[in-house]
């Protein structure tokens, strides 16, 4: 056992040309500039808190007395929870101010008094702050020590869950409790080596998971032909993978995984695996647990088969109690799409009205069936379902089987006319279905009501002629290429259909649903082959030649950000969760399938960054500039308060952009108080540790609220990706519910409604929601242009109008080449 929970760093060894092993590259430079630059950081922080809490509680750091022990000028872990938790509002738990001390801890400058590595919440533990050697009493300006005490509080906040992460995994396996169990579990989610286990898989893991670091680069972790121990993740850094003979294999990454081969066969190491840079941390799993979680793994597996071949595999878990009786429960993990379906037909339960609530396997099965289970097939065997008979029993036995069982199958029927309601109308295998068995069901008003005629969405589309004349069509979202060039030309030519992007690149498009073909500036052209060479961009493409910081000078920030957010959010709510679905898996295999509501939307998330580069690097004059770089700093904050974190994203992306960074005379102008609060909100951008400080900001959001698209999609293409279809022959259902549950995110932010004075609402609330809070109000300034009543607003129509109708350049070159010219 004492060999799970110690970091072995001892039987690794340094590797240089001298003992003939392959010498590593050179780490870079910039690494270790940019560690030294957050320690620098966090010993700016520590400076704040330490300042601040012995002006405002002086009695804090005293002697105290513990056990006949007398520990001079120190506190406990308690007090300092205590102070940390008075200081700042949005923390949801003490163990998140536990995580932020435990980054001063990390750094040296807080130690405890007996040199433990991890930080307790206790009172009988003692913290000493490190004042001599890191300068902490240096007196700091009083009129700034409460915005330096923000800002460091919102520094830690965000360095806090990877130090309590790493403290947590330091702990012995059978010292962490329930809540630390859950911390690394949900870490597990998005590491890449861990995405194809189940769930219950990665909840054992996380009970024996041991933190393992190493120092320096070059460490040899262990030797090829060496006897197999442990598996490792990667957590931070890099490894170089080297055999006899070949050299250098590979490099494996953050969330990649080695060593698990030698374990599974029980064989010597087939490579050497050498720390590539400084610092690297690793997640072991020794083999012992390993060979149990595979052991119980196995044990709690059900195979059901048929003729001698496996149709469906499920996963014993423990369920409820009933009189002290432990229930066992079983999950699908992979079957035959009939057998699935079957199975879940036989858990719906319902009441003496025939009435339930329909478990989550079934809506994960429902929201993700055209992968595996195309509408024919699921009608056909809900057909299959349907007249169902009992062959042993009594009448009255036989015709209560027989109902319960048609219930059921007309209660999943319900809950997919529900999910697909007017989808299912553009798909005439389920519609023929649906009417055959309307006179049977005709009493369930769910399915009566959802079956009156519909018309297809038809949306008005420009296609543009060679000379650059345009025609207008109006057709439905689906339409396929063929279709608009026969609506056009007559049949028989070499007309061919050509999209076009602001820069002249050109794509032949041979595919349905030419609406959601379109990017940001994209136009359509027809043309007949001999013709596409002669093919030029339109100017409108191009984007605008002057900007419209006047017309922005009129209208209020906050205006500005309501139409946002009231624009985002009917593109958001016009969006069916199963176009996620169609989207990652590929939209040109499920016939029929629309993805033009979630392009649109993503389409806008491109838009509006753009919109912010183009109106900067057009605005000529320098003063304006400012205002209007200012301006945006503003807008990103309202957008964060009302919860839209699209746009909000959308805004700081373009801030971020390089033609704006740049505009150093233009930055230079923004007073320091505003350039912290970019900052602040620069923070909640960092990709590191897969955006955690995003996610953990969302986990504590209440819907409804409008979440950062583009994470989304790539977290299901995360699962997508990482996981197979099939697994033996047999649908991987266990990935269905994976994607499933990330899909229904839009579900649950979509869950409350919205509503226009929702702005004013999130001003009184945003303090405990977000982990950090900027009041806008701080940004605006009476005795500028800028502010929301210094000039005459425009009409909320004006302003919708033109949020609705943004004039956009999305040539990188051309932005840069403005951004040039102006500075």
């Amino acid at each position: 056992m004492e060999s799970l929970v110690k970091s072995v760093c001892s039987p690794a060894r340094r590797c240089t040309p001298e003992n003939g092993e392959t010498p590593l590259p050179e780490t870079l430079d910039l690494k270790d500039t940019m560690k030294q630059f957050l320690s620098d950081r966090v010993v700016k922080a520590a400076r704040s808190l330490y300042s601040v809490m012995t002006e405002r509680n002086p009695g804090l750091i005293r002697d105290r007395k513990h056990h006949l022990k007398t520990y001079r000028q120190c506190c406990s872990g308690k007090e300092l929870v205590d102070w940390l938790m008075k200081q700042n509002d949005c923390l949801q738990s003490r163990s998140q101010a536990v995580g932020m001390w435990q980054v001063l801890v990390d750094e040296g400058i807080l130690v405890h008094v007996k040199q433990e590595l991890n930080f307790h919440d206790k009172d009988t533990q003692f913290y000493r702050f490190k004042d001599s050697e890191f300068g902490l009493s240096l007196i700091t300006n009083e009129k700034d020590s409460e915005d330096e005490l923000q800002e460091s509080l919102s520094l830690l906040s965000q360095l806090g869950p990877d130090a309590l992460l790493a403290m947590i995994l330091r702990k012995c396996p059978n010292q962490r409790s329930a809540e630390d169990l859950e911390v690394i579990y949900e870490e597990l989610l998005h590491v890449k080596a861990a995405a194809h286990l189940s769930t219950s898989v990665r909840k054992e893991l996380a009970a024996v998971l041991v933190f393992e670091s190493h120092a320096k680069a070059g460490t040899v972790l262990f030797s090829q032909g060496d006897k197999g121990t442990s598996w490792y993740i990667i957590w931070k850094g890099s490894v170089n993978v080297i055999t006899h003979g070949k050299g250098l294999v590979t490099t494996l990454h953050e969330g990649e995984d080695f060593g698990q081969l030698a374990l599974l066969n029980d064989a010597p190491r087939a490579a050497t695996i050498i720390l590539r840079e400084d610092h690297c941390h690793f997640l072991r799993v020794d083999k012992q647990d390993f060979i149990r979680i595979l052991k119980d793994v196995e044990a709690n597996t059900v195979r059901l088969e048929e003729h001698g071949k496996t149709v469906l595999v499920l996963e014993k878990s423990a369920g409820s109690k009933l009189f002290h009786i432990c229930l066992c429960r079983y999950t699908v993990m992979s079957g035959t799409p009939e057998k699935i379906l079957e199975h879940l037909l036989e858990t719906i339960k319902l009441d003496s009205n025939g009435n339930d609530a329909i478990g989550r396997s079934l809506h994960d099965f429902l929201l993700t069936h055209k992968v595996f289970m195309p509408s024919s097939q699921l009608c056909s065997a809900l057909q299959h379902q349907y007249p169902a008979e009992l062959s042993e029993g009594s009448d009255q036995e036989k015709a209560a089987y027989v109902l319960n069982t048609k219930q059921k199958v007309v209660k999943l029927i319900g809950q997919w006319v529900a999910l697909y309601g007017l989808l299912l109308k553009e798909d005439p295998v389920a519609l023929e279905f649906l009417e055959r068995l309307k006179k049977e069901v005709a009493a369930d008003f769910r399915l009566f009501s959802l079956l009156k005629e519909q018309f297809r969405e038809r949306r008005r589309t420009k296609i543009y002629k060679p000379d650059n004349k345009p025609l207008t069509l109006m057709l439905p979202i689906n339409t396929s290429v063929q279709d608009v060039i026969s609506a056009i030309v007559k049949p028989g030519g070499d007309h061919i259909l050509v999209k076009m992007n602001s820069t002249g690149a050109q794509l032949k498009l041979d595919a349905t649903a030419v609406y959601t073909a379109l990017g940001l500036n994209e136009r359509l052209f027809i043309c007949t082959s001999s013709q596409v060479e002669q093919l030029m961009p339109l100017t409108e493409q191009q984007g605008p030649e002057q900007g419209t910081t006047d017309i922005l000078e009129q209208m209020g920030s906050k205006d500005i950000a309501n139409e946002l957010t009231n624009y985002d959010w009917e593109l958001f709510t016009a969006m069916h969760e199963v176009e996620l679905v169609y989207y990652i898996f590929g939209r040109h295999k499920f016939q029929g399938a629309i993805t033009a509501n979630l392009e649109r939307f993503v389409r806008r998330f491109n838009e509006v960054q753009y919109w912010v580069v183009t109106e900067l690097c057009l605005c000529e004059d320098l003063v304006k500039r400012a205002l209007l770089l200012k301006k945006f700093i503003k807008i990103a904050a309202v957008l964060k308060e009302q919860r839209n974190l699209n746009s909000f994203f959308a805004v700081m992306f373009g801030l971020s952009n390089s033609a704006v960074q740049r505009l150093y005379k233009t930055w230079e102008r923004i007073p320091s108080k505003i350039k912290r609060i970019y900052c602040a909100y620069e923070r909640l951008m960092d990709p590191s540790r897969n955006h955690r400080a995003y996610r953990l900001t969302v986990a504590k959001l209440s819907p409804p609220y409008i979440p950062f698209m583009p994470l989304l999609l790539k977290d299901v293409t995360f699962i997508h990706e990482g996981n197979p279809n099939y697994v033996d022959k047999l649908v991987n259902f266990e990935k269905m519910r994976m994607i499933a549950k990330t899909v229904k995110i839009v579900r649950g932010c979509r869950s409350q409604p919205y509503s226009k004075c929702f702005s004013r609402i999130c001003q009184t609330t945003s303090t405990h929601v977000w982990s950090w809070q900027v009041d806008s109000n701080m940004i605006s300034s009476s005795h500028h242009p800028d502010s929301d009543h210094a000039l005459p607003l425009r009409s909320s129509s004006n302003i919708r109008h033109y949020i609705q109708n943004l004039k956009v350049t999305d040539n990188q070159r051309k932005l840069t080449q403005l951004s040039r010219t102006i500075e």
